[in-house]
């Protein structure tokens, strides 16, 4: 949805957030800090707690691991945001301060409104049918008994899960699961929707469907957030992308370039990339930022020097 720069309203404030962990172990291994401290991002309360009850509470130690480093950022009503970055990377982390479910440990956060999550690993009752979780979710999102008779039958035909309805969702594949739970999640039309790798599942009908209610969400000015390791996905949903990278905000911008720049990290010709930018420092030093940034332009058109 194309709003004029001038009338563009925020939905979503972030001003130098900080969001630290403390995580729980024995002082040995991923614990004791490196490569461990990638996971984190993946980490939540209840495995957390596991982890300190496992270990016994005479041998275990704290640490604080900071996910979220000074990240600051506006983003608007009608806008679709891809958030991108390797794992462990503070981009699930932010998505769950967004959604509320984290506190900021410092900065501020501001939101124009309701933030709901969706996540493939969103939690509903295993043990209960489809039909129960759907009461239970959509009331939790706030919908009234009425709201639910409303939508219910909306919901059971976007999740599309047959006579599976009412089995017990612990009998349901990955992805019944997923479309059982985009279809709760979006039964109303959040102001901020938060989407958390909801989309890596199900067939192409499903992703066809979802990316269909999405943009609908968008144009009744809600703002979406998306997390996914799909560089396709995030450039036919997102209209503009954040660049995460250990808890810091690298870049932010029009998909295209933003995904450029991630690739050229961690993409499959990052050793090429490495050898490009080394040559262009040579240049830069030699010759001054123009050249480098000349140089540059032979792989990209937009390539610019600082």
């Amino acid at each position: 949805m194309d709003v004029p720069e001038g009338d563009r309203v925020p939905s979503v404030i972030a001003s130098h957030l900080d969001i630290t962990y403390r995580v729980y172990g024995s002082g040995t291994g991923s614990d004791a800090g490196g490569p461990g401290d990638r996971q984190v991002d993946n980490l939540d309360e209840e495995s957390l707690m596991r982890r300190l009850l496992a270990r016994g509470l005479g041998t275990v130690g704290r640490r604080e691991v900071q996910a979220v480093r000074d990240v600051s950022f506006v983003a608007y009503r009608g806008e679709s945001i891809g958030i991108v970055g390797a794992n462990g990377s503070g981009k699930s982390t932010l998505l769950r301060t967004i959604a509320g479910l984290v506190p900021p440990t410092s900065g501020r956060l501001w939101l124009g409104g309701r933030a709901s999550l969706l996540g493939v690993n969103a939690v509903l009752m295993p043990k209960l049918s489809g039909r129960d979780n759907i009461w239970i979710g959509a009331q939790a999102l706030g919908l009234s008994p009425a709201q639910v008779r409303a939508a219910f039958d909306d919901i059971v035909e976007f999740a599309d899960i047959g006579d599976f309805l009412d089995l017990p969702m612990s009998t349901y594949s990955s992805g019944m699961g997923s479309r059982l739970r985009f279809a709760i999640s979006t039964a109303i039309t959040p102001d901020i929707l938060v989407v958390d790798e909801a989309l890596s599942t199900g067939d192409a009908h499903f992703r066809a469907r979802a990316t269909e209610r999405i943009t609908a969400i968008r144009e009744n000015a809600g703002t979406v957030f998306v997390v996914s390791h799909n560089d396709s996905t995030i450039k036919k949903m997102c209209d503009r992308a954040l660049w995460m990278d250990n808890g810091k905000l690298l870049a932010d911008g029009e998909p295209t370039p933003v995904l450029g720049l991630y690739g050229r990290k961690y993409g499959k010709h990052r050793a090429v990339w490495r050898q490009r930018f080394d040559e262009a420092h040579r240049i830069a030093d030699a010759e001054g930022a123009e050249a480098a940034a000349e140089y540059l332009r032979r792989w990209d058109k937009n390539a610019s020097w600082e």
